[in-house]
């Protein structure tokens, strides 16, 4: 049998939202396959899909940028070691240069951005002085510039969640769009974007869990039915309830003020890199240690 690491068990952990033992005893089953662990967890005891959210971990900012008449807009992620650093002026204002950048330059890569002069020095040679400056290290991870179909409406949470909305409508539903977006997180615009596998194995997992409950095969076949459209709607911005009326989902909200969204962009700062794990009390004695 595969050995069970703490580390395997916790990543499932926050997974699922499940116990330790639970956990434990699926990866047990599934001979240490996170993956498959997950979804008998899923099947048995009815945990959640799993969330990137849940795996932010890196520090940092969005930097973003709109032009005056909506047209064009971006969004960058700058990353930095600690929070600390990522309420520098100098850091902030680094982030919001490069989302500009990104607008009105369209670079097609990460390292194309990095290789733009701007006002006779590149933007490797500046984020190079800010390292250096501040004392640790920054990195350019990632940008999303979008040209509107529409206009773009642009929200900013804090500064760790960044949303551009391409929408045609009252400017009120592009604010309330962009809001919905940094609240829920939908991954896809509507249902024809969702990928077929994605679809296939929720399916597959509701079914297995119907199975369980021992009912007749036509009500499974409806409770499999309902349990797939409900989690296919939830992935999707036009099948989401809408955040300030619950009652209704944001695509007939989006009807009734005869409004459309074309499309969208957002970043959480961090989302999916993991954490390093560290035990700061081990960090102080170890630096005591030295000092002496």
């Amino acid at each position: 049998m595969a050995e069970i690491s703490a580390g395997l068990v916790k990543e499932l952990r926050e997974l699922t939202g499940l116990g330790m033992m639970e956990c434990k005893k699926a990866l047990a089953e599934c001979e240490g396959d996170l993956k498959k662990a997950e979804e008998l967890l899923r099947i048995k005891s009815g945990a959640k899909a799993s969330k990137a959210a849940s795996r932010i971990a890196a520090e940092g900012v969005i930097g973003a940028w709109l032009a005056a008449d909506g047209k064009v807009g971006a969004l960058v992620e700058l990353n930095s070691e600690t929070d600390f650093v990522a309420k520098n002026e100098d850091f902030m204002r680094f982030a919001q240069s490069l989302a500009e950048l990104v607008a009105t330059r369209a670079p097609a890569n990460v390292e194309e951005l990095a290789s733009l002069d701007t006002i006779g020095v590149q933007v490797e040679a500046r984020r190079q002085a800010l390292v250096q400056k501040i004392g640790e290290n920054i990195s350019i991870r990632r940008f999303r510039r979008l040209q509107a179909q529409g206009k773009l409406a642009l929200y900013l949470h804090g500064a760790k969640i960044g949303v551009l909305v391409d929408y045609e409508g009252p400017e009120e539903v592009g604010k309330d769009v962009a809001m919905q977006i940094a609240f829920a997180q939908p991954l896809y615009l509507n249902k024809t974007e969702i990928p077929a596998q994605l679809a296939a194995d929720e399916r597959r997992i509701q079914e297995a869990r119907a199975k369980e409950t021992g009912k007749p095969a036509e009500i499974v076949a409806k409770m499999v039915e309902g349990a797939v459209s409900k989690f296919l709607a939830e992935k999707t911005l036009l099948g989401q309830p809408f955040v300030k009326d619950d009652k209704q989902t944001v695509e007939k909200m989006l009807a009734g003020k005869k409004a459309k969204v074309n499309g969208y962009a957002f970043f959480v700062v961090g989302e999916g890199i993991e954490r390093k794990a560290s035990d700061f009390a081990a960090e102080v004695m170890a630096q005591a240690g030295k000092a002496h």
